[in-house]
């Protein structure tokens, strides 16, 4: 068996700088009965995190940073027939706006309910299927999309981008203007949604936009040893809890 840990360190200035002077000796004394392998992420400005290329090369996967069918995948987890379509996961988030960029929430903060979810989708559903999309409902923060622009299409994941300023990971190649433009609508139908407008009036974060992430087309997955994956670090990382 194999054990994943995403989030277990990171390259930012902060986690460094703690990281330097802390004293582990039990892990010191693990990793060194381990022999260090193949090396994902020295760069905190990639697409993809580490664990999602490691995790890739696990599955015998192929594909550029970003590229990587993640939505494919977990639409196929959840239920969803995914044949040869390009999906792509688009998560309903909250974009906070400061004083000098806009930042990305974590979605979880959202707390939505499956109901509230389930209206915000179909809200916005015809300005998907006017343009020949397909879009299905996965979970609370899981919506998917498919349709050709997003074969191949690059796009950052998620964890990239929470807390982070969005406009540093927009997608900006070709196919992604028509994105832009679904993007932009949406948020215009979104800002006025009554939804929104009851979640505002109980202090909760509005849903003003989504995040797209994981796209392209289905890959058979290898088989592999079994694998387990702890991200019980996750939450404090993106939380900059060092």
């Amino acid at each position: 068996m194999h054990l994943l840990i995403p989030f277990a360190s990171a390259v930012s200035e902060a986690s460094t700088h703690v990281v330097r002077d802390l004293n582990l000796p039990h892990l010191t004394k693990l990793l060194a009965r381990m022999t260090p392998a193949q090396r994902f992420g020295t760069d905190e400005y990639s697409l993809s995190t580490p664990h999602e290329r490691a995790l890739a090369d696990a599955l015998g996967w192929h594909g550029d940073d970003g590229a990587l069918p993640w939505a494919a995948r977990s639409a196929a987890a959840d239920g969803i027939a995914t044949h040869d379509h390009a999906w792509g996961l688009l998560t309903p988030v909250h974009w906070h706006v400061g004083r000098d960029h806009i930042s990305l929430l974590d979605p979880a903060a959202l707390k939505l309910a499956d109901s509230e979810s389930r209206q915000l989708l179909d809200a916005i559903r015809h300005l998907f299927d006017s343009e020949g999309w397909i879009v299905e409902y996965g979970a609370t923060t899981r919506w998917y999309a498919a349709h050709d622009t997003l074969a191949g299409l690059a796009s950052a994941s998620l964890d990239r981008v929470i807390g982070r300023n969005v406009d540093l990971w927009l997608p900006n190649h070709p196919k992604a203007r028509g994105i832009r433009r679904l993007q932009n609508e949406v948020q215009m139908l979104l800002y006025n949604h009554p939804i929104n407008d009851e979640r505002e009036a109980r202090g909760e974060l509005a849903v003003n936009s989504f995040w797209l992430s994981g796209c392209g087309r289905p890959q058979p997955a290898t088989p592999h040893e079994a694998l387990e994956i702890d991200d019980s670090l996750r939450a404090p990382l993106l939380a900059d809890d060092w």
